[in-house]
């Protein structure tokens, strides 16, 4: 796998999880459209710190066997990485058939 199919799958993933962790997806449901978005992009924004610093560190071709250099090219490389993460978390959560209890939260009740 590479870069960005491993980011890929980490946006769809994260945007399941604000979906169906029970707590954590009504919590979520009930913010704002501007809020919602803010959090996810900052919760992609994080991972993709995280995958960088796992990187400059040498872990991340352990764990995943994905090279990212840490120089200009690595952090393209991660800029471009972010920005599909993010175009495939916000297009999951509009796909997501969500769970009552998000529907009730979203609704007020």
């Amino acid at each position: 796998m590479d870069a960005e199919w491993i980011s890929l799958v980490a946006g769809i993933v994260i945007s399941l999880g604000f979906s169906y962790i029970p707590g954590l997806n009504t919590k979520y449901a009930t913010q704002s459209e501007d809020k919602k978005t803010l959090i996810m992009i900052g919760v992609l924004f994080a991972v993709a710190l995280i995958a960088f610093g796992l990187a400059c560190a040498g872990w991340l071709a352990d764990l995943t066997g994905v090279v990212i250099t840490c120089d200009k090219p690595g952090i393209v490389l991660i800029i471009k990485a972010f920005v599909l993460a993010a175009i495939a978390n916000q297009t999951t959560y509009k796909l997501t058939m969500l769970p009552k209890s998000v529907k009730a939260a979203k609704a007020g009740g």
